[in-house]
């Protein structure tokens, strides 16, 4: 990829550029770009992704769904005042409760069922990135946990916005159209918003006004880079099996 298509890749739709995942997204660069604008991503974007890789990348994420629920749990614990504990019940409770049955009925419409699903051997691709974050809010605090998740919290609504203002976007008869719907509507937004909120607020509790001052600041960049590395892995076992 070129430095130019770097920029217009990294240039935010969604996320705001001057809160912690905004400039996580910045430091992170190609990683970042690569999980974006992955080939998967382009061709959900103009529904030329063969069905049997979005099938394979329904049922792991069927799979990463229940390990995100954990890893919400374990935020919840690692939370230290009540606002964080609210927002980490509350997102675990829309993940468990109402997500992954959105989720499995929508797989439903792919031929998938959950019974089938739930006894699919995880790829390794899912368990890198799932036991990374995992690990992570293990042994970190509740900020090293966020960041490990925002890739994928905030990273699917930004993605979202980038296919929606792409001039080479296709929904009429587009396969996948429900699922950029999904991740570009208002309600997935919400969600966007309350974790950039969510982290800005456990940014500005550790790492002061500034955060690239920070001690922490390279280890976070870190984190987050390699969750999108971790990420992008994930769009390509969808895509090569």
């Amino acid at each position: 990829m070129h430095q130019g298509e770097r920029k217009t890749v990294t240039k935010l739709r969604l996320v705001a550029a001057d809160g912690l995942a905004g400039r996580l997204i910045q430091a992170a660069g190609p990683a970042w770009d690569a999980y974006a604008a992955h080939p998967f991503v382009d061709g959900i974007k103009d529904g030329t992704l063969p069905g049997p890789s979005f099938r394979r990348y329904l049922v792991q994420d069927y799979l990463f769904l229940v390990h995100f629920g954990r890893a919400w749990a374990l935020a919840a614990a690692k939370s230290v005042d009540l606002d964080d504990l609210r927002a980490c019940a509350a997102t675990l409770h829309a993940l468990v409760d109402e997500e992954i049955r959105l989720h499995v009925r929508y797989c439903a419409g792919f031929g998938l069922d959950e019974a089938s699903m739930a006894a699919t051997p995880e790829h390794g691709a899912t368990m890198a990135y799932t036991r990374y974050v995992l690990a992570k809010g293990g042994e970190g605090d509740l900020l090293d946990l966020l960041v490990a998740l925002a890739p994928c919290v905030v990273g699917y609504g930004e993605i979202a916005a980038r296919i929606e203002a792409d001039p080479t976007l296709r929904l009429d008869g587009n396969p996948y159209r429900e699922w950029i719907e999904t991740y570009a509507a208002p309600d997935y937004v919400a969600v966007v918003r309350a974790a950039e909120a969510q982290l800005d607020r456990a940014a500005a509790r550790r790492l002061g006004p500034t955060p690239q001052a920070s001690p922490r600041w390279a280890d976070l960049v870190r984190t987050f880079t390699d969750a999108c590395r971790l990420e992008a892995d994930f769009w390509a076992m969808g895509l090569d099996g």
